[in-house]
């Protein structure tokens, strides 16, 4: 990933959501698969950091459901939250 501008950028972006809840969320779900993912894996990534946070983690917490637009293989990787480190 150093070498593309592309990933770095989108890296930032991810982990700088403007909270702490979406930075860790966002952000971690990118560091867990971003090396698995296709172009058009990547094109969904950064149309999905457009949403706004509050409904990222509403989807996340499962308060608020995911629009139809949004389902498939990559929102259910997500959902998994396999990526959240929780610490004691």
């Amino acid at each position: 990933m150093n070498d593309n501008p592309q990933m770095r950028r989108i890296k930032f972006r991810a982990w700088h959501r403007g909270t702490r809840e979406a930075d860790y969320t966002v952000g971690g779900f990118f560091e867990r698969y971003y090396t698995t993912w296709n172009p058009e894996d990547i094109a969904w990534f950064e149309r999905f950091m457009e949403e706004q946070d509050a409904d990222i983690i509403g989807w996340a917490l499962g308060t608020i459901p995911v629009p139809e637009e949004w389902k498939g293989p990559m929102m259910d990787s997500f959902l998994k939250l396999d990526f959240v480190k929780i610490e004691n």
